[in-house]
């Protein structure tokens, strides 16, 4: 008798890939790649406050004329970006990254050759148009590649941001301000490198939302839509959305009165010269690179409520000390100010893509265009209150600002929930 043939066994079918194993791994060559870009845009865009008191001396300006160039830089990104994250939420444009630097470039080389007030404030225009085009498709794919630590990867894209703005004031101490205004054209170089280095993040982009489509398709059935912000009514979310937005203002209002007059607060006060002043506005940019890296990292583990109410009511305190303090406190309480409001902003920004589901664009054009428009509105009008009173009213007047982080009372609690780690 012939031994029975042993059975075949037929090899289970391969898995197929699914959504959810394309987000359980971070990208950090992108993150990374998107960060490094980040930096070079804000690096250029930082240089257009660091060069204030070139341009007040040149042209006989007014701290209600400087505010108003930070309002023209703030205005275009604040009026844009949401219409551009809208639009890109419908049909991405992953080349659109090199768009909007294009944008940064042709303003920063404009702004070199200015030699008129209207003229400066188109410059200034220009290079907030750019930074309106950048963004919310840069969010967006700092999104992509965050493999579910959201909000890691959001501070890590913030985070170059942020230390291109740090860098700014000393190139402005080391390179602007010796050499002159002309001396921006140097700088072109950095945009033409972040474009080069966006080619290849842009490519990376198209292929993988190349790939998820037809995931997105077999999934259908299996992946279940996230609802709109875990059950919320849509006035309860459009609310919280407001809150936020106030939270933020409130928070770039206080920045921006360091950002923009920080200088002229130590000159005026201590009697600095420009390029030692420099260094301390340095010292607090890196405090808001420090402090946005550490809020987004935290807010992955404990939630994104913790950290905003940390962020806004605990700076409070050092805030009002700030005003009476001496050089050696004033530039440490700078810095400590700097690094607790910096920590909200990877938190707040996470929270509202999680309010709002599939709107990545709109929410990264909120809250990098509209908020920050608001701050530089805020600006001008510090800028105001400055030259008919002084800056040390401002100083003393901004920290209660920072009472509108009350208002997180009324974030709902569901959403923000930690994010698994990997």
């Amino acid at each position: 008798m012939m031994a029975a043939a042993p059975a075949v066994t037929a090899a289970p079918p391969a898995a197929t890939p699914t959504i959810s194993a394309y987000a359980n791994s971070t990208t950090f060559a992108v993150i990374l790649s998107l960060s490094f870009c980040h930096l070079l845009n804000d690096m250029m865009q930082s240089l257009v406050p660091a060069i204030y008191p070139i341009l007040k001396n040149s042209y006989a300006l007014s701290f209600g004329q400087i505010g108003l160039i930070t309002l023209a830089f703030q205005f275009t990104a604040s009026m844009l970006q949401p219409f551009v994250g809208m639009y890109t939420d419908r049909r991405p444009q992953p080349y659109s990254l090199m768009i909007g630097m294009g944008f940064t470039l042709v303003g920063l080389l404009l702004l070199a050759h200015a030699d008129n007030y209207p003229f400066i404030l188109f410059s200034a225009a220009l290079i907030g148009m750019g930074s309106s085009v950048f963004h919310p498709e840069a969010s967006r794919a700092a999104r992509m590649a965050a493999g579910g630590r959201y909000g890691l990867a959001q501070s890590l894209f913030q985070v170059g941001g942020n230390l291109g703005q740090a860098s700014g004031p000393l190139l402005a101490a080391f390179i602007v301000i010796p050499r002159g205004q002309g001396s921006l054209t140097w700088f072109s170089g950095a945009a033409l490198l972040a474009m080069i280095v966006l080619f290849q993040v842009c490519n990376w982009y198209r292929e993988r939302r190349a790939a998820s489509r037809p995931l997105m398709v077999r999934d259908k059935h299996s992946v279940t839509k996230p609802s709109s912000a875990y059950g919320l009514s849509r006035g309860r979310v459009i609310f919280a959305v407001f809150v936020l937005v106030v939270l933020l203002f409130s928070k770039n209002v206080y920045q921006a009165s360091l950002g923009s007059y920080y200088i002229f607060y130590l000159m005026a006060k201590f009697h600095l010269t420009v390029q030692t002043a420099q260094i301390y506005l340095f010292a607090f940019m890196i405090g808001i690179v420090v402090g946005t890296l550490l809020g987004g990292a935290v807010g992955d583990k404990v939630g994104r409520i913790p950290v905003i109410w940390f962020s806004i009511l605990g700076a409070l305190p050092f805030a009002l000390m700030l005003p009476h303090a001496d050089l050696f406190w004033t530039g440490v309480l700078a810095v400590v100010v700097a690094m607790i409001i910096a920590s909200a902003f990877a938190a707040i920004l996470v929270y509202a893509q999680e309010l709002m589901p599939g709107r990545i664009g709109l929410v990264a054009g909120m809250f990098y265009g509209f908020s920050f428009g608001l701050g530089g509105l805020g600006a001008a009008a510090l800028g105001k209150l400055a030259d008919l009173t002084s800056i040390d009213t401002v100083y003393q007047a901004t920290p209660f600002l920072l009472c509108l982080g009350l208002l997180t009372v009324f974030l709902p609690r569901k959403v923000g929930r930690p994010a698994p780690l990997l």
